[in-house]
């Protein structure tokens, strides 16, 4: 666990940084964390949450947007229960075992997430849209023993896996959610679940290269949503649960999260098959939303969009932002026509069990182009990529976190995961950044990604930001391109707005 700055003189209480190890600690206070040799699962941790603090008779645990479908909280754990009893009884899962999910967004796989981690098994989520040949690379990576998909993405499972595969979409997983089996021997009790066991392999380019699997132990997974729930302990009591509107997909680490967390906190989780976006502006209205997790693509179109005129957003209070730096020209022009929502801002990655820094409060808000202080049980270093020497406030370097969050490593690439994990459990993210004075992360670019141009190197995420301010340009990349005479230019692909 990260030293608290408060048992330590030689760490700058503005800061963060400790002169002496060269090390930005968390200004949060710090979290305690279940003793790591407890048995214990994210699921019974969030079993003990609803038992504390249990949520209202008849909230709707997970809604389906489109259709309209909810389960309340006793339907949620019901299913959960009979779907994770006939995991092990018809299907043979135990624990570690990875489950390969390969479907859409639904009502169902919020259950499934949960039955899956319940029984001791892997969650292992992959994109649906994936081409063929990367379904099949996942696969060898994982090496699922059960595939979970529907009557369209089964069709992109490589037949040579020969793998058992439960259509979502079928009478037999429905009857395998709403059938109880026969109840587990006495004398064959479910294994016990180890916190460093494995929960979870999601799919990463990692900090550089090839598509790698990241695992995530219930650890992992515990120790973020401890952090999670002490920020919400620490703030005034709602008069209701927040109602979240997952336009993210939960494949994704950043969706994965948000999946477990919402229903682990009580809340309730608004999910959509695909995500337009008139369809979750209407979502908004329609069930009352007040917490968005988004992509700065959104953002930037939620500001130049039309279709936002003469909606009903009151009841949305906060935005939440990730995968991306957010140009401060959006976060401004955001603020202006959404005074009433609050824009908070985080950074992490697969490796970091998603959230490594975020904005909190109206101070967090108004460092534009930040986002945010490192989160609490977290430390960070900035390392000259160069020398290798470790640098203080307002200098520039690799970003290196350490903490309970960061992953245990990718699995069947011992190269990679030394390369990115150093002796020490220091995660190197490959990413250019630097904190200032007080404690706050700004992120350059990707260190592998900078333009080489003459003697100057060129952040591309700069020259994002200018073109991202046009207002018809929803997105741009730029990358660098060969020249003679300087070395590289940047070359922009953009995404423009159609009315």
């Amino acid at each position: 666990m990260a030293e608290s700055i408060s048992s330590s003189p030689s760490i700058d209480p503005a800061s963060g940084y400790c002169h002496e190890t060269r090390t930005f600690h968390s200004l949060r206070p710090p979290v305690p964390l279940p003793p790591a040799s407890t048995p214990l699962s994210i699921t019974s941790y969030v079993s003990s949450l609803h038992l504390r603090r249990p949520p209202p008779p008849g909230l709707a645990s997970v809604i389906e947007s489109g259709s309209g479908r909810r389960l309340t909280y006793p339907e949620f754990a019901s299913r959960v229960e009979t779907l994770a009893g006939n995991l092990r009884s018809r299907l043979g899962l135990s624990r570690g075992d990875a489950a390969f999910v390969l479907a859409p967004t639904c009502l169902e796989i919020p259950v499934l997430y949960y039955a899956i981690l319940t029984v001791g098994a892997v969650v292992n989520p992959a994109n649906p849209t994936s081409t063929a040949s990367e379904i099949s690379r996942q696969i060898q990576l994982s090496r699922p023993v059960v595939a979970f998909a529907t009557s369209a993405s089964a069709r992109s499972l490589p037949r040579a896996a020969a793998l058992r595969t439960v259509l979502i979409d079928s009478d037999e997983f429905r009857s395998m959610m709403m059938t109880r089996g026969a109840p587990p021997s006495p004398a064959d009790p479910a294994a016990e679940i180890l916190q460093t066991d494995p929960a979870a392999i999601l799919y990463s380019s990692g900090t550089t290269g090839r598509v790698k699997a990241v695992v995530l132990t219930h650890q992992n997974l515990v120790a973020y949503t401890v952090g999670q729930v002490s920020k919400r302990d620490s703030e005034p009591k709602r008069a209701a649960p927040m109602v979240v509107l997952l336009t993210v997909p939960m494949f994704h680490v950043f969706g994965f999260n948000f999946c477990l967390k919402t229903i682990a906190m009580g809340e309730t989780l608004v999910v959509m098959g695909r995500f337009e976006m008139g369809a979750a502006l209407k979502a908004v209205e329609r069930f009352m939303v007040s917490y968005m997790p988004v992509t700065p693509p959104l953002v930037v179109a939620l500001v130049k969009s039309r279709e936002v005129t003469g909606r009903d957003l009151s009841s949305l209070e906060v935005v939440g932002c990730g995968g991306a730096p957010l140009g401060r020209d959006v976060s401004e022009r955001f603020a202006l026509k959404f005074p009433h929502i609050q824009m908070v801002q985080a950074y992490g990655l697969t490796e970091s069990c998603g959230a490594a820094t975020m904005t909190i409060g109206p101070e967090g808000n108004q460092r534009c182009g930040s986002c945010g202080r490192l989160e609490q049980n977290l430390e960070a270093k900035i390392v000259d990529p160069e020398t290798g020497e470790a640098l203080g406030p307002g200098q520039r370097g690799e970003l290196w976190l350490k903490g309970p969050t960061i992953m245990q490593g990718y699995l069947g690439d011992a190269k990679a995961t030394n390369a990115t994990l150093n002796l020490e459990g220091w995660l190197k993210t490959g990413d250019l950044c630097y904190f200032d004075q007080d404690g706050f992360l700004f992120i350059v670019d990707r260190l592998k990604e900078l333009i080489k141009y003459k003697a100057y190197q060129v952040p591309p995420a700069e020259l994002e930001h200018v073109l991202q301010s046009h207002p018809e340009i929803v997105d741009a990349a730029v990358v660098p391109y060969p020249h003679e005479e300087s070395g590289q230019i940047p070359m922009a692909f953009v995404d423009k707005l159609f009315f």
